[in-house]
């Protein structure tokens, strides 16, 4: 099983510099003109597709991205990956580069789809995996 204690750890000091939002105001964020960005890698997009209008932007490649999809630093930005650790460390990433309204969806899109009242179930490609869900109800 994997060790995630250094991800946990580098997420909760990400976590005491940025602004995390529930995926309600996330929601309203949206609607009113935010930019939507799924940090997920392009095997998870494969199991999971991203949240309508998400511009996917790898977490890996984020930085080399972003000034070329979103140029103005002032844009509103909702960052979201699949719990929520990678869209703290991308958030704080964006932060240090000079975007100034950058927000985490807590929970990424497993706490989206739950906040909807959706179930997680594993799919057949997360078999072994800490990967790989999928939607039911």
């Amino acid at each position: 099983m994997p060790d995630y204690r250094d991800l946990h750890r580098l997420s909760a000091l990400a976590r005491g510099r940025i602004t995390e939002i529930s995926p309600a105001e996330a929601r309203v964020m949206i609607a009113e003109g935010a930019l939507l960005i799924d940090v997920r890698d392009d095997m998870e997009l494969l199991r999971n597709p991203p949240l309508a209008g998400a511009i996917h932007m790898n977490r890996g490649r984020l930085e080399y991205l972003i000034t070329d999809a979103v140029s103005s630093k002032d844009e509103v930005l909702v960052v979201y990956c699949a719990g929520g650790h990678r869209g703290a460390l991308a958030t704080a990433s964006l932060l240090d580069i000079g975007y100034t309204r950058v927000f985490n969806v807590r929970g990424g899109l497993h706490g989206w789809r739950d906040d909807a009242g959706q179930v997680w179930v594993p799919s057949p490609l997360a078999s072994g995996s800490n990967f790989g869900f999928a939607m039911s109800g």
